[in-house]
């Protein structure tokens, strides 16, 4: 533990630090970026909140004694009809869930075509580049479909990318020197969109409320059981969600 008072700190670099039940009194944070922080319980009162950014998952946040998280999914499924499919809970819902996020990631990836090459591997706001998240995306669906729910221990490429602050595990690759073509990643891509495709296609109401079978080794998600349910859903919310980061950093790589 550490006090830090009448301190300068401006411009300090926080990395994997355990703040937990920190008290922050009279502390400027203006200008201040959070990035996969985990603000759960935090207490906020007398602040000042104002020209803030916040993309994130958002649960029982209640700012002056109103409920937030509510009126952002409203307003979010209000701008983006097929979000709400993306809570399907049956096995059909769930077979035309995927078709939408076919269907909207080849409108993506057309209109990444028609960029310079150079700049889909260009980092946008300090975040992944379009062929990062492209491999992270392969990641996610090799870590919850053909890990957890196929139950290969180790079904990484070389190209798969996990999150930045995934502790490095063995046998998890984490290259982020690699500047593979469009091409060849979307190769890759069409490989796991298919294996999804598959078994999604496959689901019975049976199948969709049982439980995988743990794997044995290293990797992600951790060795144990899980609900092909929630398998299914984590998957379909990084394909969601990492589309829309791609439209938004495409915005502003085209206006470059």
């Amino acid at each position: 533990m550490a006090d830090f008072v009448r301190a300068d700190l401006g411009g300090s670099r926080f990395e994997s630090v355990n703040l937990r039940g920190a008290e922050f009194r009279a502390v400027d944070l203006s200008g201040a970026r959070f990035l996969s922080v985990d603000l759960t319980g935090v207490v906020m009162r007398g602040d000042e909140l104002a020209n803030v950014d916040i993309r994130g998952e958002i649960m029982n946040v209640t700012v002056n004694d109103v409920d937030i998280g509510p009126l952002v999914n409203a307003e979010l499924d209000r701008r983006y009809p097929d979000r709400a499919k993306m809570r399907p809970t049956d096995p059909a819902a769930f077979a035309a869930a995927w078709d939408i996020l076919e269907r909207l990631w080849a409108g993506t990836v057309e209109r990444a075509r028609r960029l310079p090459p150079e700049l889909l591997h260009e980092p946008v706001g300090g975040e992944w580049s379009f062929i990062e998240t492209l491999r992270h995306l392969v990641f996610a669906t090799d870590s919850w479909i053909r890990r957890a729910i196929l139950g290969d221990p180790s079904p990484w490429h070389p190209l798969d990318l996990p999150w930045d602050e995934m502790p490095d595990t063995p046998g998890v690759p984490r290259d982020r020197v690699a500047r593979p073509s469009l091409e060849e990643v979307l190769e890759l891509r069409r490989d796991r969109m298919s294996t999804a495709r598959q078994v999604i296609g496959t689901l019975t109401d049976a199948s969709l409320d049982s439980d995988t079978e743990p794997v044995e080794g290293p990797g992600w998600p951790e060795p144990r059981s899980y609900p092909v349910r929630e398998c299914l859903l984590v998957t379909l919310n990084e394909e969601w969600e990492h589309r829309l980061y791609a439209e938004r950093d495409l915005d502003v790589l085209e206006a470059r």
